[in-house]
């Protein structure tokens, strides 16, 4: 069985590096909005928008993990990029929001809101494909 982003001639394809990588920036930022907040700004929903991109980072790490193991690794890593992004652009509208009192871009949070629902049911799918597989 083939490896996730194994092209069958030693070279990577289709950047399986992305998902750790930018969950780990997406974490990153979790905890300074989190930061921001606790320390500098009264505002509960840039505390909800960290919380949301710390833990969806740290479940992307989590598909990511199972991905590569999986006969079905490019299911789990569409879960897992559509859960990074559409997190991403949920906290980062509320983010910019937040710090520049701007609502031009507020319809970005539901948009971002809905894929994250969406990733997870993209998880349940992956899972209910890879049941009784090793």
């Amino acid at each position: 069985m083939a490896t996730l982003g194994d092209n069958g001639k030693g070279a990577l394809s289709g950047a399986p590096f992305l998902i750790p990588v930018w969950a780990g920036i997406a974490g990153a930022a979790g905890v300074g909005l989190s930061a921001a907040a606790a320390h500098k700004v009264d505002s509960p929903a840039l505390s909800v928008a960290a919380t949301i991109l710390t833990l969806h980072a740290a479940a992307a790490v989590a598909i990511f993990a199972v991905a590569v193991r999986s006969a079905h690794p490019r299911l789990w890593s569409a879960a897992g990029l559509l859960m990074l992004f559409a997190a991403s652009l949920f906290a980062g509208e509320i983010a910019f929001h937040t710090f520049t009192d701007n609502a031009t871009f507020q319809f970005l949070a539901p948009i971002g809101g809905s894929g994250m629902i969406l990733s997870w049911f993209v998880v349940a799918v992956s899972g209910f494909c890879s049941r009784g597989r090793k």
